[in-house]
């Protein structure tokens, strides 16, 4: 089961904006053949970041997420633009997002956001040593950031608006980091 499957042909099924769906046919070294689709990254990659101000608060944002159809709490993130570092982009996002920048940045790791249907990931890292910073975002409307203490993150993600799992990840992550380090 270690061999991987053999790649026979893949083709783009549908493209939007946002999105790319490629076909993949693809052959087990059992000998079986199935067809599998999955999402394309089509840019630079994406960052998420657990901003962690001088008081041991973590720095999240509220935002609304189309895909729910609400508003939901969650970390600052985005893709990465042509050209940009991760840690460029890591900066660049925070200082859209919650009005700061870091002076430290700690790569804590590369999210898969589903494997089986998603080429790409998130890196993600720990902001740290704050300072105000704006830069315009394309954000249709101001994000609120709300403060949250680091160690009551467990009360954080038992909210009913706190439920993305890339961001509750990325939390336990960086108190594991924190606490380590």
């Amino acid at each position: 089961m270690s061999q991987k499957p053999e790649i026979l042909d893949s083709h783009v099924v549908a493209k939007s904006r946002l999105f790319t769906a490629e076909c993949l046919e693809l052959k087990f070294s059992n000998g079986v053949e199935r067809s599998y689709e999955r999402l394309v990254p089509g840019g630079s990659g994406a960052v998420m970041m657990v901003p962690i101000n001088e008081k041991g608060e973590v720095l999240l944002i509220k935002e609304y997420g189309v895909g729910i159809e609400g508003y939901s709490l969650t970390l600052p993130k985005g893709a990465v633009d042509m050209g940009e570092t991760l840690e460029q982009a890591a900066n660049r996002e925070l200082k859209e997002e919650i009005s700061f920048g870091a002076k430290q940045l700690h790569y804590l790791k590369n999210l898969s956001l589903s494997p089986s249907y998603i080429k790409s990931g998130i890196d993600v890292f720990i902001a740290l040593d704050l300072y105000p910073a704006f830069l315009q975002g394309d954000e249709p409307e101001p994000l609120e950031v709300i403060p949250w203490p680091l160690d009551d993150i467990d009360a954080l993600v038992m909210r009913d608006d706190f439920a993305e799992s890339r961001a509750i990840a990325a939390l336990y992550m960086a108190k594991n980091w924190l606490e380590t380090a």
